[in-house]
């Protein structure tokens, strides 16, 4: 009997058969076809990983297009349009597509998320037919290429305070794009230096002489390959990563476009210049319009989560093969995977991989259910918003942190570019910033959570949060709050009354959930308190908001960590009985101790966690850790990266 197999024997804890087949079927879900041909694309295209290396700059991008245009035949970047127009008529499958497509080079992701989700998602969410029949078609296939000009160079995430403007001219029916400083250049828009005809540019729209908020409008940046008459395109140069994509700075100097140039769904402009919308309220109106483009964050969360499968597959498999030091003399050098230090390190980011995998699962399920019309509730439409926001800042941190512990716990080899880590970090480094700075999009899962994601949702910025929050009972805050329910209904479930935080086993499942509801309730209310007694001394909103902002991300973080393991434990529900889901199980319960665990000094703080205790939860985690270890290499192997990408002759063999 093996020294893992008898401690199991000795702890009353049996080792779990895996079926990696089996688990990588679950995993894959409904998608499993349109993963597989992603997988099949990967392979085709892995080449693309030395040429990253061996190409010059100009070369490399013409090979990332080529690239993504192949692919767009094969069906794959297209599945989220239409059918009338070569699609798929599946906004589901095209997020699956995408979060699997991050298996390989990451300049190929992103020039497919632009072409085909932000310039293409764009054209399809914001327009009308008349932009559909003139562009659709083409745009799937790949025979047009354009960019999406949102942000500016003094302008990022507030999208409301963009300086391009694009003035009406009723004489002529025209809309005249102008940037009004150098604060309002377009900035780091991929597809722009060099591969874009046409740009979805969102510009302050001015009608009459009155000024009517952001919209956007299509505007021609190159005619037979040659920049048009007006507008101005310089590289944005070398970055830290990326450089298969053309990001280039983008000046309008009185680019004059027709009227019907206008992405109309939401508001137009009449010939002789009167401006209509549906939507009366411009805040509701700017927020409706953004909030359709949604999927981008959505597609950039689940493209973290697949970096970090990558990472932590080339670490995990090396870390089954690499030998160092003796345990014990004359026993032989020891695998780094056996060493308890080295499973401490890996394991959990393995655990909490997979708990991201099942939120990723829940956000897009969401996302699909709202754009394809099964449940277009405004309510419904929040809360995607807020769980699109809180996944990608969760997945995207994941990645950046899991690159760099992979990379060293594969020592000297994982420096090598030739091994993948330079890559990954390099290119995935920006995931973190582009579809939302992480911080910024935290505090709009906060603000959610303080208003209940209420009808005046839209119209609040953070000092109308703050007045709508002074404005409630705390006690009124906290109930909206489905933690509040939660949790009462776990405290009846537990033992111990309201000991149930130090009588509880730490492997049940609603102790686990208890104690990141009680965190999460905890923080809604004392970040309730907090506003409204800033106020209540006469303090200015803003202020007040501003003093505050660090409480508001911990409970942003605490809400999605506690969404996350919700999400783990519905779908081991799901799972049948078996070695599988005992496998799933004992990575559920490491993510949440971990979780736990990591956080350990506020839950002292607060009382809900005793020395002991908290003793204990450690020491869990090193047995939760040394019973995955068996079976590690076939939870990373049942991610399915394709062993075409993995690209580490050092660490694999």
């Amino acid at each position: 009997m093996a020294p893992d197999d008898a401690s199991a024997a000795a702890s009353g804890s049996v080792r779990p058969e895996l079926d990696v087949r089996a688990l990588a079927r679950f995993l894959d879900g409904e998608y499993a076809g349109v993963r597989d041909l992603v997988r099949t694309n990967l392979a085709a295209h892995s080449s693309v990983l030395e040429d990253a290396e061996r190409l010059d700059r100009d070369a490399f991008r013409e090979r990332v297009r080529d690239i993504a245009v192949e692919m767009a035949g094969t069906g794959q970047t297209g599945m989220g349009f239409p059918a009338a127009y070569g699609g798929g008529d599946d906004i589901g499958a095209s997020v699956a597509a995408f979060e699997t497509l991050a298996f390989g080079d990451l300049s190929v992701l992103v020039k497919v998320g632009v072409q085909f989700g932000l310039f293409g998602g764009a054209i399809l969410q914001l327009g009308t037919a008349r932009h559909h029949d003139a562009y659709l078609a083409d745009l799937v296939a790949g025979r047009l290429l354009g960019c999406f000009a949102m942000t500016e160079t003094g302008h990022g995430s507030h999208v409301q305070a963009l300086g391009t403007v694009a003035r009406y001219d009723a004489a002529a029916g025209e809309f005249v794009v102008t940037t009004e400083g150098d604060a309002a250049r377009k900035d780091y828009i991929g597809n722009a230096a060099r591969h874009a005809e046409l740009a979805v540019v969102f510009a302050q729209l001015e009608v009459g002489g009155e000024a009517r908020g952001v919209h956007a409008l299509v505007v021609p940046l190159r005619s037979g390959g040659e920049v048009v008459e007006g507008v101005e395109i310089e590289d944005d140069g070398l970055k830290m990563g990326l450089n298969g994509v053309d990001n280039g700075r983008i000046r309008f100097r009185g680019v004059r476009v027709p009227r019907e140039a206008l992405l109309n769904r939401f508001a137009d402009v009449t010939p002789d210049g009167t401006y209509v919308s549906s939507i009366d309220n411009p805040n509701r109106r700017f927020f409706t319009m953004v909030g359709t483009l949604v999927q981008g964050r959505v597609c950039v969360g689940g493209a973290g989560v697949g970096v970090a499968k990558v990472a932590l597959t080339l670490a995990v498999r090396y870390a089954e093969r690499r030998r160092q030091f003796e345990a014990s003399p004359g026993a032989g050098e020891q695998l780094l995977l056996d060493y308890g230090l080295h499973r401490r390190r890996l394991l959990p980011l393995l655990a909490r991989t997979y708990a991201l995998h099942f939120a990723q699962d829940t956000v897009r399920g969401q996302l699909h259910a709202v754009f394809s019309g099964r449940d277009e509730s405004p309510q419904a439409r929040r809360r995607l918003e807020s769980r699109a926001a809180g996944t990608k800042a969760l997945g995207t941190w994941h990645a950046t942190r899991t690159v760099q512990e992979c990379r060293e716990a594969c020592g000297g080899a994982g420096y090598l570019a030739v091994n993948r880590f330079a890559a990954l970090k390099a290119d995935s480094d920006v995931f973190t910033t582009f579809e939302g700075d992480n911080h910024v999009l935290l505090q709009l899962v906060a603000k959610g959570l303080l208003t209940d994601h209420a009808g005046e949702f839209e119209d609040l910025d953070q000092f109308g949060v703050v007045r709508y929050v002074t404005g409630l009972a705390v006690e009124a805050v906290i109930e909206k709050t489905s933690a509040h329910k939660l949790l009462e209904r776990v405290r009846d479930l537990l033992p111990g009354g309201d000991q149930w935080d130090r009588e509880a086993g730490l492997l049940d499942p609603e102790y686990q959930l208890a104690m990141m509801r009680y965190r999460e309730e905890h923080m809604l209310a004392g970040l309730a308190r907090r506003l409204k007694a800033g106020v209540d001394r006469g303090r200015d909103p803003g202020a007040v908001f501003s003093s505050v902002q660090d409480h508001v991300i911990a409970l942003a973080h605490a809400h999605m960590e506690r969404l996350v393991l919700e999400s783990f434990t519905e779908a081991l529900g799901a799972h049948p009985e078996g070695g599988n889901k005992v496998a799933l199980g004992l990575l559920r319960d490491l993510y949440a101790l971990s979780t736990i665990e990591a956080d350990r000094a506020w839950f002292m703080e607060h009382g809900r966690l005793t020395v002991q205790r908290s003793k204990a939860i450690s020491r869990e985690v090193n047995d939760l850790c040394r019973r995955v270890r068996p079976f590690a290499v076939g939870l990373v192997d049942a991610w399915g990266v394709p062993p075409q990408v993995l690209r580490a002759p050092d660490l694999l063999g």
